[in-house]
């Protein structure tokens, strides 16, 4: 039987919605896409019983009063109801030791899910000089590098201490919750990928690496096909 996927959606005035990119990634590397809709908690048990891992997409900016912050003048859109399933769905996935990867905003969410923290933007907290985390490139482009954590799960995955991403984020993790590592950079010190040190497969990574699938980025092969693996196991 091939793993079944639990994957998040978008909601925006009442409908649901999912690039393509995320289903195709999974499908590609022998995994069965099921999109979530964004239900009430009292669903999530069932729901995770029915998933052998999930994938949580990209999106709309996290709401900062689940991390104990005001909002911030640049934060921008936020979807309540997507925010609360999310962060209840991650929490029984590793309770339960379930492969998750999280994208962009899924990396964010699975930070804040586990007791971390985030930048609700990375402009305006930081008081370094950022390099263009939003890029005015095709997608599939990848604009700048990151820099792998030597013996982390991700350096085992791709097998190269060094590679480029595309970027389409003003958000980032700020603070590792207990039990997560950092695994990966970008040049200017911004998070770009983590890992938990407890659980068999759980990864954030702050690139969109279903989009860099379009030109064949042999990086972002080895994580979705390491992470369906995972869900198969």
């Amino acid at each position: 039987m091939k793993p079944i996927i639990g994957i998040s959606s978008n909601l925006k005035e009442h409908v649901l919605s999912v690039p393509t990119y995320n289903i195709d990634a999974i499908t590609q590397f022998g995994g069965v896409p099921i999109v979530l809709p964004n239900v009430k908690e009292d669903v999530i048990e069932s729901i995770v019983g029915m998933i052998d891992g999930l994938l949580l997409t990209g999106g709309g900016d996290i709401d900062p009063t689940l991390f104990g912050e005001e909002p911030h003048q640049r934060l921008g859109s936020i979807v309540p109801e997507r925010d609360v399933f999310e962060v209840a769905l991650i929490q029984k996935m590793l309770e339960l030791n379930k492969p998750i990867l999280g994208i962009c905003r899924g990396a964010q969410i699975i930070s804040i899910a586990a007791g971390g923290d985030m930048y609700q933007d990375i402009y305006t907290q930081t008081d370094v000089q950022l390099i263009q985390h939003d890029q005015q490139a095709p997608r599939s482009y990848a604009s700048h590098f990151v820099q792998v954590t030597e013996g982390s799960f991700l350096s085992s995955i791709v097998g190269v201490e060094k590679f480029k991403v595309n970027s389409f984020h003003h958000q980032a993790v700020r603070n590792m919750p207990s039990g997560f590592e950092v695994s990966g950079i970008a040049s200017d010190g911004i998070i770009e990928a983590f890992e938990s040190k407890n659980h068999a497969f759980v990864l954030g990574l702050q690139w969109h690496p279903e989009c860099l699938l379009l030109e064949n980025d042999s990086v972002s092969a080895s994580i979705f096909k390491a992470f369906i693996e995972a869900c198969a196991k």
